[in-house]
């Protein structure tokens, strides 16, 4: 028999910040936990230990990514394991607080652990009645708590309320068990920056804040306090899920499109998503295009800044690999990939527009900082005008008029905010190459904090 580290295969989504498991039983079998869409990863993974996915589990009704568990029951046989209360619109087997689901040997216990969302469960791996770990989805992160606010503002506290309960319910486990979240650092769901993805309950109970609250109150008042800006897709997502995502058949395709095709679904209503490196963008890009460079985060920008029903026209550079752009799209919902240019811009016909890039040492107009409230108050240059990026869509007045130099962490997402701007009629906007660490060293500067 393997041990525990051995069987677990964690399979981390950088981008999303979220992790799925395989969980080898030790017979040929296979448990999933919280899969995505996109199970590329995944079947690398079984296929390398030859092993069969006979249940998928679901810890909740995720609003970040599609689950993979409705393509894994088509096209694998497996066993959907989720909560009843989620009333999902497909078979499945709906557990409920106690119920237990026999994996050769093992035992999956189903824990009711609402607060992230209110059918939440965590499931507890039982070897010999012993507990060896537990998936806790989005209930106890490493490090902090999954956020509570998903469902209306209405329901933030009372939920909070509820994720107190569930943590301390988790933490009466052994506290050698294994605790294995969903979610992780680069998560829009309140989870810390840090490496680690995986815990012990021992190890939480020691170092995580939130579970050294002294009372409820003072739990969420600190878990509400954490909750930053989400991306768009969370408030749809749920619903997706609920119902089902398409089962897929085969490996998805983009149409290649005439630049005369591109130009006519433009004219209809699609919008070009600009996927190539920040300079490349810089030295000309399609006048309304929205530059997305393509990188880990490339489905999270793409679902917060486009509407899920505007048809896109992808423009990539020929070492791009189309399937590193369609399936983050797939992940979050997002099937309305009209084609893409073909050729790339070198095929483009008409106007472009270019934009001016500046190094830390030559900032010679007001910045425009649209990096999230939480790394602008780690530091920032003095005098700067925050406005974080998603909120930009629908606040471009908000942002300084006559010249700007707009600028992020390294320069993706200032290039993201400059075309955004551009599609407004602004052509006075450049954008940083680096960050504000890189100005304060090119400067000798010390930037501002926020309390």
């Amino acid at each position: 028999m393997t041990s525990e580290d051995e069987r677990l295969i964690p399979l981390v989504d950088e981008g999303l910040g979220n992790s799925a498991y395989l969980y080898d039983v030790g017979d040929g079998r296979a448990l999933v936990v919280d899969p995505p869409r996109d199970l590329r990863a995944l079947r690398t993974a079984a296929a390398r230990r030859g092993l069969a996915v006979a249940w998928v589990a679901d810890t909740h009704l995720h609003a970040d990514f599609l689950s993979g568990a409705v393509q894994l029951a088509a096209t694998d046989g497996a066993q959907i394991l989720a909560s009843a209360a989620g009333m999902r619109e497909f078979d499945h087997r709906g557990l409920t607080d106690g119920d237990e689901v026999d994996l050769g040997g093992l035992t999956l216990r189903a824990l009711a652990t609402p607060g992230h969302t209110d059918e939440h469960l965590s499931f507890v791996l039982l070897d010999a009645a012993a507990p060896v770990g537990v998936f806790t989805g989005g209930s106890l992160i490493v490090g902090a708590a999954a956020r509570t606010d998903l469902l209306g503002d209405d329901r933030t506290g009372e939920l909070a309320r509820a994720q107190y309960a569930s943590l301390h319910r988790l933490a009466l486990l052994p506290d050698s068990t294994a605790v294995w979240p969903t979610h992780g650092a680069g998560s829009f769901c309140s989870a810390p920056p840090g490496t680690a993805r995986t815990s012990t309950i021992g190890a939480q109970k020691a170092s995580n804040p939130l579970l050294a609250a002294p009372d409820a109150d003072t739990f969420v008042t600190r878990l509400v306090a954490s909750l930053g800006s989400y991306p768009a897709y969370f408030r749809w997502l749920a619903e997706a899920n609920r119902r089902g995502p398409a089962v897929l058949d085969g490996a998805p395709a983009v149409p290649a499109l005439s630049a005369d095709e591109a130009r006519r679904l433009l004219a209809a209503g699609a919008v070009v998503v600009d996927v190539r490196p920040v300079t490349d963008v810089a030295t000309g890009h399609i006048p309304g295009a929205i530059a997305i460079p393509l990188r880990a985060q490339f489905a999270t920008w793409l679902g917060w800044l486009v509407a899920p029903d505007t048809p896109v026209v992808i423009v990539r550079n020929p070492g791009q690999d189309p399937a590193d752009v369609l399936w983050p799209a797939l992940n979050i919902g997002f099937d309305r990939i009209a084609g893409e240019l073909a050729g790339g811009m070198s095929a483009w016909t008409g106007e472009v527009i270019t934009t001016r890039l500046v190094r830390p040492d030559q900032v010679d107009a007001p910045v425009l900082d649209i990096r999230q409230d939480s790394e602008y108050g780690a530091g920032h240059l003095p005098g700067a005008i925050h406005l974080e990026l998603g909120d930009l869509p629908d606040a471009a007045h908000a942002a300084p008029t006559g010249p700007a130099v707009l600028m992020c962490g390294h320069g993706e997402r200032a290039m993201t905010a400059a075309t955004l701007l551009e599609r407004t009629g602004r052509r006075d906007v450049s954008v940083l190459v680096g960050g504000p660490d890189d100005w304060a060293t090119a400067t000798g500067h010390q930037l501002k904090r926020s309390a």
